[in-house]
């Protein structure tokens, strides 16, 4: 039932958001919308950041329709595989049970978007906004720099190169994957890889904080959504590192630009304004 379609996968992401978010904060998660409300309403600028983590998240929506039509026949996939061999396929026949491959793809399907969108409402909640404007910068720091990876630098998928050996185990229980999910990730955007980027960002980002049990559920899902990268044959080692690398880096600069947004928008308040706010 979880795999059947795109409509059960974001029908069930959407309940995992609302569960992660009352197991972090133990508050109700619906309260998050009063609280993005608020900080709209707070704060035009959070309001341009929200349109510019959207406007990126769309063009990441029509890379492979941009790709599509630039007409590039680049293939760097052979380069990865003579720098690392059989490393995906040695990890694959080590770790490989029937009972826990459904357990991979719930986090890779699931737990990665279910836990950026989470943060946001645990944060919110919180009123962090430190690292609600982080998370935010972080998200369109990642995707400004591999858009331009999967363009100009495309490396497909491990179980699609054959010399590598590998077997696609997402079929296994999601076999209109292909169908499905396919039209929302290219089969040659592999680097770096964007589900490790995520999700070690959002782990990154919750050690930041204090709470937790955020750190501890961001962290567990990061773990085993980069185990699963490899477990299902989908991301060679290097796309990993340069995911890894991408999520350090943007999680760093993130953090001072939300740093210096807060500020400016705290030096432009009147003084009465800022006064009220100390109180």
């Amino acid at each position: 039932m979880l795999y059947q379609s795109m409509n059960h996968v974001v029908l069930y992401t959407v309940v995992i958001v609302i569960l992660l978010i009352w197991i972090s904060t133990r508050r109700n998660p619906l309260m998050a919308f009063v609280e993005l409300g608020k900080e709209l309403l707070h704060s035009y600028k959070f309001l341009l950041v929200i349109i510019g983590m959207i406007s990126v998240l769309l063009l990441n929506k029509y890379e492979l329709q941009i790709e599509q039509n630039m007409h590039l026949a680049s293939d760097y996939t052979s380069v990865f595989f003579g720098l690392e061999g059989h490393f995906v396929q040695t990890l694959q026949q080590i770790f490989y049970a029937p009972w826990l491959t459904p357990i991979v793809v719930f986090f890779y399907i699931f737990m990665l978007q279910a836990v950026l969108a989470a943060s946001l409402g645990v944060y919110l909640l919180e009123k962090n906004r430190l690292m609600l404007y982080a998370t935010c910068y972080t998200v369109m720091l990642i995707y400004t720099v591999a858009i331009p990876f999967f363009l100009y630098f495309p490396i497909n998928e491990v179980w699609s190169y054959a010399p590598a050996g590998v077997r696609f185990i997402m079929l296994d229980v999601f076999p209109n994957f292909e169908q499905e999910y396919r039209p929302l990730s290219g089969l040659n955007n592999c680097f770096p890889s964007l589900h490790t980027a995520i999700a070690v960002a959002t782990a990154l980002l919750a050690f930041r904080s204090e709470n937790n049990r955020w750190k501890i559920i961001s962290t567990i899902s990061a773990v085993a959504i980069v185990f699963g990268i490899f477990y299902l044959g989908i991301h060679w080692l290097i796309d990993m590192l340069g995911g890894t690398l991408l999520a350090v880096v943007s999680t760093s600069v993130a953090v001072q630009l939300a740093k210096l947004t807060l500020r400016s928008e705290e030096t432009s308040l009147p003084v009465r304004s800022r006064a009220t706010d100390a109180r």
